[in-house]
């Protein structure tokens, strides 16, 4: 979620007043904005997607709510010691947090591990052990609306009795300070970005969200009056009526089981009905076709855990298989592909397919991975019931990553156009009739180079770098990860350097190439590759040779509030990873809405990007899915282009010689080791493409005027990728409810 005073004020309308009113005071509000600690309660895109949702759904007045944990530590502030990562505890509620309310009234239980015990009245489960959920919520303002819907985030609580009961007669005191056990459930994020590590603790935090959650929901929908004659609803037939479930990704997949169980064992609900009514109330968004990050537990780990759930899971799995066989009889093989519960040496359940089962739509967050999920990933689902997948291309929120981190550029727009894209993105189409406007064309880069100014000295006074604000500002900001490729930049940030050390005399189109993003503290080769990006970095920026020409940072820390500096100064995006495995990516979209341009591959959301603003206004480059498919096929050989290219075979060798580790030439091996050998990735089969477009950047770069022209129709084209967009197509086309414009009433003044 990041920060949330500037964002309160941006919603209501407020900061110019505040602005005014603190500097009456004698106070800076900028410096007092920069006191708060960033909610950092997900991992990357998909936890700030949920964020960019929520703004979005405010703002277009649907009643919805966002649930998750409330973690009281986050994700680990990075910090950077001798070139390495090193973790630290996020301990942002340290000095508490003003924003959310405590709402021990609706405080619910949740059960775990027990026995399943069928009785005449039905299947109960029993003996349990008793977590609390505590709610805490958070107001989520619409844009200028008087719309505040409510992020509720659970808490973990031990009950009082916490293992007083009978059987624990003994230690007093050992029992109380077991109470950590359970309230353990809420104390950390699991730090993995698109990679499934099956810890018990983790299911629990799963279940345990759902639980509380699905609890909420059903109390609400029992105590709302509308047109029910019952003093207490007890007829569930509207609930998909009235509720709409949207799982984000598998990790709440839970919920699918547990609808089943309140419904069959606890409201007594006909199976077939409960299916039926848990179908149309769920819809699941698949975020990753990444294999290693499918979510896929073990059956023992649910039999200890949860072992009704694991019964209804295999009874789901039971009724959904005799349909498929009845379909294609005799065919084995389909039944296995499509079994929720995979067989082998450790039974697992495979999340995925819990979901697209009992799920009425399933989707993707770009064209071209919605495809990929439809003709490879569930095609065998979709041979089923093709009608259940769809589209819904990511968007982000104008009001954060435009208003709010870019004010400049934003009143620019508004002194051309009014200000009516604020809440209706695709006006910036309007735009495209002042490409040729030089007021506007220059208005445009007093605005890039005023940001670019402004973080320079921020990067000065937090890290001590010096840079060259006239440089280029090439910025890759994004989990650290092998498929997103940022070995592929560190290639080019050598030969660059290399091309400059072989002629120093020649001119340079000067760069400032940022690199930032957390690694998973288990992930070993995206920790290496954070070394090898501070080592190339220690290189490059002290060789009197390069001058100020070539710079290489690493961005610590990067977070919400860090990316609100960063994208606005930002000159060019560089979105590289291999065709076919980023969904969607959303930071593209932030750069192009702040004027950067963008250097990618046709994948995920890049693709539309280039449709809506012209290929050719983009720096398109590398592989498509069709190449890469064809490649796997021939077989990938990294050796071949090592051969071929003597400028990526002089960078490797230098990697692997030691140059950049002089005091460790060993470091890399692990890196150049599984680029010559096993690259999943193809970084470089993309090495000549990318390197050859990166040519073209520089020469459009020393022409600024046609540079601005481009970022002038990146803008202009950019509507398409407001999250508004996407929640209205979700509306529409999953939940089955209208977005509204119109405005609530102010609170001072009387309802109708």
């Amino acid at each position: 979620m990041g920060r949330t005073l500037q964002n309160t004020m941006v919603n209501l309308g407020l900061q110019n007043a505040c602005d005014e009113a603190i500097y009456q005071l004698g106070l800076d509000l900028e410096e007092l904005e920069e006191i708060e600690e960033d909610a950092g309660l997900g991992n990357g895109g998909l936890g700030r997607l949920a964020a960019c949702f929520l703004d979005s759904m405010a703002t277009l007045g649907l009643a919805a709510y966002g649930y998750g944990i409330r973690y009281e530590f986050g994700i680990f502030n990075q910090k950077i010691v001798d070139g390495w990562q090193v973790e630290e505890a996020d301990d942002w509620l340290r000095y508490g947090n003003p924003w959310e309310k405590a709402r021990p009234e609706y405080m619910l239980p949740v059960h775990f591990y027990g026995r399943v015990d069928h009785t005449p009245e039905g299947v109960k489960w029993i003996d349990t052990q008793v977590v609390l959920a505590m709610p805490y919520d958070t107001p989520v303002p619409g844009y200028k609306n008087n719309t505040v819907n409510t992020m509720r985030l659970w808490s973990a609580k031990a009950p009082n009795d916490f293992n007083l009961q009978e059987f624990n007669v003994g230690d007093y005191i050992e029992a109380v300070l077991d109470r950590n056990l359970a309230e353990n459930i809420s104390r950390v994020l699991y730090p993995n970005d698109n990679f499934f590590e099956g810890k018990e603790l983790r299911l629990k935090q799963e279940y345990f969200v759902v639980a509380a959650t699905l609890q909420d929901i059903i109390r609400r929908f029992k105590s709302s009056k509308f047109g029910c004659r019952d003093p207490v609803r007890t007829c569930f037939e509207t609930f998909p009526d009235k509720v709409a479930i949207q799982l984000n990704d598998t990790h709440p997949a839970l919920a699918i089981p547990e609808l089943m169980r309140i419904l069959v064992d606890v409201e007594k609900v006909d199976w077939d009905k409960a299916w039926e009514i848990t179908k149309r109330t769920c819809a699941y968004t698949n975020h990753t076709v990444l294999p290693e990050a499918l979510e896929r537990w073990p059956v023992s780990m649910f039999e200890k855990l949860l072992p009704r759930h694991l019964d209804i899971i295999y009874a789901l799995n039971q009724r959904h298989l005799d349909h498929v066989a009845a379909l294609y009889p005799g065919d084995i093989d389909r039944l296995r592909r499509m079994s929720v519960i995979e067989e082998g040496d450790c039974k697992r359940i495979n999340m995925a397919h819990l979901c697209v089962i009992g799920s009425h739509a399933v989707n993707g967050v770009a064209r071209i991975h919605s495809d990929i999920v439809k003709n490879s990933v569930f095609k065998d689902f979709r041979d089923l019931e093709p009608e259940k997948f769809q589209n819904k291309t990511n968007g982000i929120t104008p009001r954060r990553w435009l208003l709010l981190c870019n004010p400049g550029l934003a009143d620019v727009i508004a002194e051309k156009i009014g200000e009516g894209f604020i809440t209706d993105l695709s006006q910036l189409k309007k735009l495209l009739n002042f490409v040729n406007n030089e007021t506007f064309i220059r208005d445009v880069a007093k605005v890039k180079q005023e940001n670019k100014l402004k973080f320079s000295a921020y990067l000065e006074e937090q890290y001590k770098v010096k840079i060259n604000p006239s440089s280029m500002f090439d910025v890759q900001v994004k989990r650290i990860h092998e498929y997103k490729r940022q070995l592929l930049n560190c290639l080019h940030a050598i030969t660059l350097y290399n091309r400059i050390r072989s002629d120093p005399s020649k001119s340079f189109v000067p760069r400032t190439i940022m690199i930032g993003g957390k690694a998973a503290p288990g992930y070993h080769m995206a920790k290496m590759i954070i070394k090898l990006i501070t080592s190339i970095g220690e290189v490059v920026n002290s060789d009197p040779y390069v001058g100020d020409r070539l710079k290489v940072i690493f961005l610590e820390n990067y977070r919400v509030s860090l990316a609100e500096k960063a994208i606005p100064a930002a000159d060019l995006s560089q979105q590289i990873s291999t065709a076919g495995t980023e969904a969607s990516g959303t930071g593209n979209m932030k750069f192009m809405l702040n004027g950067a341009l963008t250097i990618g591959t046709m994948d995920g959301a890049n693709v539309e990007m280039a449709e809506e603003a012209g290929e050719e206004n983009l720096f398109i480059f590398g592989m498509r899915v069709e190449d890469v498919e064809a490649l796997d096929r021939r077989g990938y050989n990294a050796q071949e282009y090592y051969d071929r290219l003597p400028e990526l075979r002089q960078a490797i060798d230098q990697i692997s010689s030691g140059f950049f580790s002089p005091r460790d030439p060993g470091c890399f091996r692990d890196i150049v080791n599984m680029l010559m050998y096993h690259d999943r990735f193809k970084v470089f089969a993309d090495y000549e493409a990318y390197i050859k477009c990166q040519g073209q950047v520089d020469q459009l770069f020393v022409d600024p005027r046609e540079w601005t022209k481009k970022v002038i129709r990146n803008i202009a084209c950019s509507g398409k990728f407001s999250s508004d967009r996407t929640i209205t197509e979700y509306a529409r086309e999953i939940w089955g409810v209208e977005p509204s414009a119109t405005q609530m009433p102010p609170p001072n003044l009387p309802r109708e």
